[in-house]
């Protein structure tokens, strides 16, 4: 556990990457995310292969940032993710958005939606470690000459961990040069605990960077994540939804050795404001009410403030009364949050 303060040591500190989430971090959510700083890198929402090489559109509707040097506006790079089973088609595709700028190739093997397993993507690649190693060898190879990179998302397996060595095995021999391992198989879902352990297993035979993931909420749980895994990288998702600070929080600790404050719900209302404020006006109404909810819900998880609010919050479906609401008894006052204009 990290001491409340403490001389912060440099030469240890580890990047830290936002996740990808279907339908949850798109390029609007990653510019809020990635606007309060501490993120290295980001992924986007998966571009789903299967046996059509897709029209540049379909990438810059997934990954508008490619108009902006694969950046967020706060200068955060931004990844692409694909998500298939078939190697020429992955590597075809691959080749359509390196020459649309992107930086690095990322690959799903962890999606655990049944619609996604059931049309033989994500996690359901983890079932043949062959496929896993065919797969990234696809993109790899059709790659070559590009200088752009092949990284993997994986979970620990699908129903069990029984071939979570030999998987990751497969995605680097395949020309993986990162491993970002959920710690957790797709039948355990988002379940606590995540097994950091089984990542540490998987680092210790990697020759390639392994970056751990789940269940990386606090500050006390990013340092045991790191102890654990032995990775210095970490990956957030859900807990990057639940505090949007949580990442600086980490930075600031790795460069001074000293906690900032916990975040209010001031601030997280705030952030659920500027959110709704900038969100795609044609978009319903309704829609709109249902992602904040969402994007609440998972807040009021580890916040017990957030989660009141979320309860006082719940049933109202016109967004003018949501937004009223939201607001109640929480005036925004100075605050060292930063939310972009």
């Amino acid at each position: 556990m990290p001491p409340a303060t403490a001389t912060a040591d440099t030469s240890r500190a580890g990047l830290i990457g936002l996740a990808p989430m279907e339908g949850v971090i798109d390029a609007l959510t990653r510019e809020l995310l990635t606007a309060p700083g501490g993120f290295d890198w980001s992924v986007t929402e998966f571009v789903r292969i299967t046996d059509a090489r897709l029209p540049p559109r379909v990438f810059q509707r997934i990954c508008p940032e490619l108009d902006r040097d694969s950046q967020t506006p706060g200068g955060t790079p931004v990844h692409l993710q694909l998500l298939g089973s078939q190697p020429d088609k992955l590597g075809e595709n691959a080749r359509v958005a390196a020459a649309l700028g992107a930086p690095v190739i990322d690959m799903n093997f962890g999606c655990p939606a049944k619609t996604v397993n059931r049309h033989d993507g994500g996690a359901a690649l983890l079932r043949s470690p062959e496929r896993v190693y065919r797969a990234v060898q696809g993109v790899h190879e059709a790659l070559e000459g590009t200088g752009v990179p092949v990284t993997a998302k994986l979970r620990l397996g699908f129903e069990d961990k029984t071939l979570a060595l030999e998987c990751a095995r497969a995605a680097e021999d395949g020309g993986a040069q990162r491993l970002v391992v959920h710690a957790r198989t797709r039948r355990e879902g988002y379940r606590p605990p995540a097994h950091w352990e089984w990542v540490a297993r998987i680092r210790e035979q990697a020759g390639v960077p392994v970056v751990v993931n789940g269940d990386i909420w606090t500050l006390e749980e990013y340092w045991r994540a790191r102890e654990v895994s032995g990775c210095q990288d970490v990956m957030l998702g859900r807990a990057a939804l639940a505090d949007p600070w949580l990442a600086r929080r980490i930075r600031h600790w790795q460069q001074t050795g000293e906690r900032l404050p916990a975040t209010r719900w001031q601030d997280r209302s705030a952030f659920l404001a500027a959110y709704a404020q900038r969100i795609d006006p044609a978009l319903p109404s309704k829609v709109v009410v249902s992602l904040l909810k969402q994007w609440l819900n998972i807040m009021r998880q580890h916040d017990s403030e957030a989660g009141e609010h979320f309860q006082r919050l719940r049933r109202i479906t016109a967004l003018e009364d949501f937004m009223m609401a939201l607001q109640q008894e929480t005036p925004l006052p100075e605050t060292s949050a930063v939310i972009p204009d």
